[in-house]
């Protein structure tokens, strides 16, 4: 009597989690339970009985709650898991209803949805890792069949960009230089047996396989609620891959994780970003982070329960090997070398590697660090700042001094660096990472301003004589810094930079701007 009452207490509490994992994903995806019933076919009471634990749930009633919830896995899990314990404390069974036949739901024919959920991938694990010229991928699926037929295939993609960004040359490229099988060298395995594969597309940047669960030995399907681990592998030279790497979730998916792997010599950096159906590409919401083992530079990020077609993309720098401009081209710049000043300020800056105005970079609001684990990009992106800055102090004397915000050189990361007014060519950068003006003065005063992204021009701008901004240093301690004049006006347009603003977003409606050549305060600073 003891044994059974130990077993019925197992079932319960299985029947509290699957009803918890049933609340929990409802509320994730925000149904009520009368469009959750609506979506699965069912009585709109009948979600409520489950919930409530006055009617046990069924095995039909899982698989659409799981289709429907997009759960990952989690609800089909937790109904094995009360299943089986119902199994085992011998309790009576019940009939598990057909399709359109009782079971507490309308006669309805076989819910679309259904087979969304025939196959979860319970866990992913991705790496890419660089060495001498080649990128070689290996990815590692655990999968679980939740379906009532064995599967026996299982469709892999893969998909190269030389030139994200400059689709008619990436084009160009692979017409002239086709990916190809012989160079992917692909290979796949299911524990300790290898899987043929069959070429489903085959173009010139986009490959798609059938990995068969077989080989010429042997079948081995992955049967109706069994599990099993695949893994493929292929090769591309970095002539024909770009500095990027993305993982779709096109499967229900408990657990993502990517690895990115390149020599620490280098001076690799990477970041990312998700987007999905509905929403654009915005950061990552787990940050990556970085470790060093021997001469390797290893990013890692993973995250639990990843939306159904959400794609998270990984780009990176090796600042290593960025291209620093030559003295004779920093010579072409420089508003002092001869014939220089027969170009206009604006393309001056165009050529010192600044984004112009009307670029979309410069209206959208940049991306926060994730601080202190995205550290090594943010000191990353502050160096990119102070170099281009300095190019462009080598072509033009600042008299008032001058900022640049990461967007103004094609950068979407919450970055801007300042050079104190009046300009000292010696003085120590102001960084402002993550900035929030968090407190201005009531006293404003007008001066002119200029822009590196539209030099041609100043306007008149009324600001705060002080401002305290609140800021973040790499190791993640946030601060707050009072300015004060004229510092206070360059930080404060940095600032207005990085949530995608320009001055003139800040100009009264009919201010005229006023051309540089006319402007009388050229080389003069404000005064206070």
């Amino acid at each position: 009597m003891t044994d059974q009452l130990v077993d019925r207490g197992e079932v319960d509490r299985a029947a509290d989690a699957f009803v918890a994992a049933l609340v929990k994903w409802r509320g994730i995806r925000g149904l009520s339970k009368k469009l959750l019933a609506a979506q699965m076919g069912f009585d709109p009471s009948y979600v409520s009985h489950v919930e409530a634990r006055r009617h046990r749930p069924t095995e039909d009633f899982a698989r659409r709650a799981e289709a429907v919830l997009d759960a990952g896995g989690a609800i089909w899990q937790r109904f094995q898991e009360y299943d089986e314990a119902r199994h085992r404390a011998n309790a009576p069974t019940v009939p598990r209803p057909r399709t359109g036949t009782g079971g507490g739901h309308r006669s309805v024919a076989t819910h679309p949805v259904v087979a969304a959920a025939s196959l979860v991938v319970e866990e992913e694990e991705a790496e890419l890792r660089y060495d001498d010229g080649r990128y070689c991928c290996r990815v590692r699926r655990r999968l679980y069949n939740a379906s009532d037929e064995p599967v026996t295939r299982y469709l892999a993609r893969i998909a190269v960009d030389r030139y994200p960004g400059e689709p008619e040359r990436s084009n160009r490229h692979y017409r002239d230089h086709p990916l190809t099988w012989a160079e992917l060298n692909l290979s796949a395995r299911r524990g300790d047996e290898t899987m043929n594969w069959r070429v489903k597309n085959d173009r010139d940047a986009f490959k798609e396989v059938w990995l068969l669960f077989e080989n010429d030995d042997a079948r081995f399907p992955l049967y109706p609620g069994r599990r099993t681990t695949i893994e493929y592998s292929y090769s591309v030279g970095e002539d024909k891959w770009g500095h990027w790497f993305q993982r779709a979730v096109r499967l229900p998916t408990g657990r993502l994780s990517v690895r990115l792997d390149f020599p620490a010599d280098l001076r690799p950096v990477v970041w990312g970003v998700e987007t999905s159906l509905t929403a654009e590409a915005g950061p990552l919401k787990d940050p990556v982070f970085e470790h060093h083992d021997g001469d390797r530079a290893v990013f890692t990020w993973s995250t639990p329960e990843p939306r159904l077609n959400t794609r998270f993309r990984f780009e990176w720098r090796f600042r290593a090997r960025a291209a620093e401009p030559s003295k004779d081209a920093i010579t072409s710049m420089n508003v002092k070398a001869e014939g220089a000043n027969e170009l206009r300020p604006s393309e001056l800056m165009r050529r010192a590697g600044i984004v112009q105005r009307g670029a979309p970079m410069l209206d959208r609001a940049a991306r926060w660090f994730v601080l202190p684990a995205q550290a090594t990009l943010a000191a990353d992106v502050v160096e990119r700042l102070r170099d281009v800055l300095q190019r462009v102090c080598a072509q033009y004397e600042f008299s008032k001094g001058v900022g640049l915000a990461a967007p103004q050189i094609g950068i979407d990361w919450a970055a801007a660096v300042v050079l104190p007014q009046p300009y000292d060519a010696d003085a120590e950068p102001i960084v402002l990472l993550n900035p929030k003006l968090v407190g201005e003065a009531v006293e404003q005063d007008e001066q002119y301003e200029g822009c590196l992204s539209f030099f041609d021009v100043r306007g008149k701008v009324s600001r705060p004589l002080i401002v305290e901004v609140e800021h973040e240093s790499l190791d993640g301690v946030r601060k707050v810094s009072t300015f004060r004049h004229g510092l206070a006006r360059l930080v404060t347009h940095e600032i207005d930079h990085l949530g995608g603003l320009l001055y003139t977003d800040r100009m009264p409606p009919g201010e005229p701007l006023v051309p540089v050549a006319e402007y009388l305060g050229v080389g003069q600073p404000w005064r206070y």
